[in-house]
């Protein structure tokens, strides 16, 4: 079993990485992807922590942004086995990752400013190092009795739009290429789920393929039949492999760790095609 998306607490997941990969093992997985968002801070953890026989490839799952001629659409890329001392990967992590973290701070000053009790401290103090997000604040906000689950707290009274702000997006063809000269391999992440907001053209399927992407995430949660069966179909006419995946992100979300999983030739080819680094197995 062949999970390739899994979110520990060195970003917005609730599972540290050594007890993410303990978990991984006891699912039954073979091999787990690390993919926190824009962060290989809890590559060293799960690494250390890996039961024998569980194979970590260690990624991270980058946040971008189309620019279109008349709108821009925010993506995810995840990226695979790629060098993470790489220079200029490094620092458009780092703007990203600070992005995210001013962004925060001011939902919860707009939130303040409406008499909402949620301390920024609080918010800092539960993520732990981590990379902030929005699932950070939901957390925030179901302690403090707010709200009942991370989906109320997502809706639009509250972090879905009320007091939601941009953030500062890698440009997705500049992610292509830092990823690439990294030596990773790319997956478009979940890029047809249409239950998470507006999704990319057609057109911008072959354009990035043009520009070095390696594969198009198939199976996932937010994927409907149809569109999973869509994104196979954009997959096979651009020579492009496919993956499944949870996204587990613990207590953030209702799904469970290997609940989609990978084809082995998949992972066969994500392993040829990747010169940064090599996945890492446990040995007990």
């Amino acid at each position: 079993m062949i999970d390739l998306h899994l979110h520990s607490t060195a970003s917005d997941g609730t599972t540290p990485p050594d007890e993410l990969m303990r978990q991984a093992a006891a699912a039954g997985l073979t091999v787990a992807a690390l993919t926190d968002h824009d962060t290989t801070g809890g590559w060293a953890a799960a690494a250390a922590a890996l039961p024998a026989g569980l194979t970590l490839i260690r990624g991270a799952e980058l946040s971008c942004r189309w620019h279109g001629p008349d709108e821009s659409i925010a993506l995810h890329l995840l990226a695979y086995l790629f060098d993470p001392e790489h220079p200029e990967l490094v620092a458009a992590l780092a703007r990203v990752r600070e992005s995210r973290l001013g962004r925060a701070e001011r939902m919860v000053d707009l939130m303040r400013a409406d008499g909402i009790a949620v301390d920024w401290a609080d918010v800092l103090a539960h993520a732990a190092g981590g990379t902030v997000g929005r699932p950070h604040l939901a957390a925030a906000l179901i302690r403090a009795g707010l709200v009942t689950d991370t989906q109320e707290a997502f809706g639009p009274q509250w972090l879905g739009r009320r007091y939601r702000l941009p953030k500062t997006d890698l440009d997705v063809f500049e992610a292509l290429s830092l990823v690439r000269a990294a030596g990773g391999v790319t997956v478009f992440a979940h890029p047809r789920a249409s239950v998470r907001g507006k999704v990319v053209p057609d057109h911008l399927f072959a354009e990035l393929a043009a520009a070095g992407l390696d594969g198009l995430e198939a199976d996932h949660h937010d994927h409907s039949p149809a569109e999973r069966a869509e994104v196979r179909r954009h997959a096979a006419e651009l020579g492009l492999f496919t993956t499944g995946s949870s996204d587990y992100h613990g207590t953030h979300k209702k799904v469970r760790i290997g609940e989609y999983t990978t084809a082995p030739e998949a992972l066969e080819r994500l392993l040829a095609t990747a010169t940064g680094i090599t996945p890492i197995t446990g040995v007990g």
